[in-house]
């Protein structure tokens, strides 16, 4: 699965949690501090995981070969 498309999958499913999130607050004095903090917290899983996916995907530096040297 080297493509791209994981990314957006992924993306649309944090926005459906996050929309969840939203509407299933119960109301209350603490309501937009719990709100803000679970789609806060959504939100920074979710640019971790992209993060680390796509740099294994398309990573920057390719791994090298010495030579003569044996493990």
């Amino acid at each position: 699965m080297a493509s791209v498309l994981p990314v957006f999958l992924v993306l649309a499913i944090v926005a459906g949690l996050m929309t969840l999130a939203w509407f299933s607050t119960r109301k209350g004095p603490h309501q937009t501090l719990i709100r803000t903090s679970i789609m806060l917290a959504l939100a920074c899983c979710y640019l971790m995981w992209m993060v680390t996916y796509l740099s294994q995907l398309h990573p920057l530096e390719r791994p090298r070969k010495i030579a003569g040297a044996h493990h």
